[in-house]
């Protein structure tokens, strides 16, 4: 994928983070902000794919776990969902390890349990 796809992506996904949380407000369960992100990425035309099962091997042999993407987007960004009081490094290394496992370049982080959805969202870059 070009990286102006990858632009032009992002600035749909920040927008429909934006949206359902001006509707919704902070402090609901992550689950409520999961559904109507997945509905807003729908109405905006985006392919999602939800729960998404990345099996876990070592060394080529399948250890019998696995790993469930809250969403990825177009087949290409992974978004991981949060309603917390606050991230914590633990959330963004869980994001990162997910771009890491997928040989996925973009990631977004966003906690809906802010004032602000722009201090809710994070952006990682994985070998873009």
């Amino acid at each position: 994928m070009e990286k102006a796809r990858y632009e032009e992506l992002a600035k749909r996904i920040f927008e429909s983070a934006l949206e359902v949380h001006k509707l919704l407000g902070p402090g609901l369960l992550e689950s409520v902000y999961h559904h109507a992100l997945l509905q807003e990425l729908n109405i905006r035309n985006t392919i999602c794919e939800t729960e998404v099962k990345i099996p876990l091997a070592y060394k080529g042999i399948p250890t019998g776990k696995s790993l469930f993407l809250d969403i990825l987007v177009e087949h290409e960004i992974i978004l991981e969902l949060k309603s917390v009081d606050e991230i914590q490094p633990v959330h963004m290394a869980q994001l990162l390890s997910y771009l890491k496992l997928t040989n996925k370049k973009m990631g977004f982080l966003i906690n809906f349990n802010v004032p602000l959805i722009k201090e809710g969202v994070r952006r990682i870059v994985h070998g873009y």
